[in-house]
């Protein structure tokens, strides 16, 4: 039997699966690949709540990609980064780091091509992710950034999900518990 967590986002009720991760954590399921009423209302309260003043945004394939691309409609930004999880023919060059995301099984690599880079030098950067739990991918974004030139200047997601919940340098817009074998809330 599937469980589920009910929550309320950007003023929308939803109800999330719960999928084990472990045999003793569990985490609720968030995509908003399809679900366009959602990704526009988390798009709006999150450029409400900027921090700072940027110049671009960034976020990591693939699900921050119709986050930040609403937030980039909303804003009126012309230009945004996706940090890719392989290497693009249209690439005119590209580095790396390396990623290990908890809701991945294997270590992935996280990539950026040298003419976004070049955009990205000497600029204020806001990541933007739809979910941030270990912070693993967020690092991975940050470090890119810092190749590439850029200054990270704020980081926003949708959810925070467990020890990101207490990061004083993340701006969400609700708190995503973890939970256990029953679907019973346990952090």
């Amino acid at each position: 039997m599937q469980l589920y967590h009910h929550m309320t986002i950007a003023g929308l009720e939803r109800d999330l699966p719960i999928c084990r991760l472990t045999d003793d954590l569990y985490i609720a399921g968030f995509v908003i690949f399809g679900d366009q009423e959602l990704t526009c209302a988390c798009a709006r309260e999150l450029l409400k709540r900027i921090p700072c003043e940027y110049d671009y945004m960034i976020t990591a394939e693939a699900k921050g990609i119709p986050l930040i691309h609403e937030m980039a409609r909303q804003s009126g930004a012309k230009k945004y980064f996706l940090a890719r999880k392989a290497p693009k023919l249209y690439m005119t060059g590209v580095f790396d780091v390396t990623v290990h995301s908890i809701t991945t099984a294997k270590e992935q690599k996280l990539y950026l091509d040298v003419a976004d880079a070049d955009l990205m030098r000497g600029k204020r950067i806001l990541i933007v992710d739809d979910v941030i739990s270990t912070g693993e991918s967020l690092r991975a974004v940050e470090e890119l950034v810092k190749k590439a030139g850029g200054e990270v200047v704020g980081r926003m997601a949708i959810l925070a999900e467990g020890d990101a919940q207490s990061r004083e340098d993340l701006v969400y817009l609700e708190k995503l518990p973890l939970f256990n074998a029953k679907g019973e809330v346990i952090g």
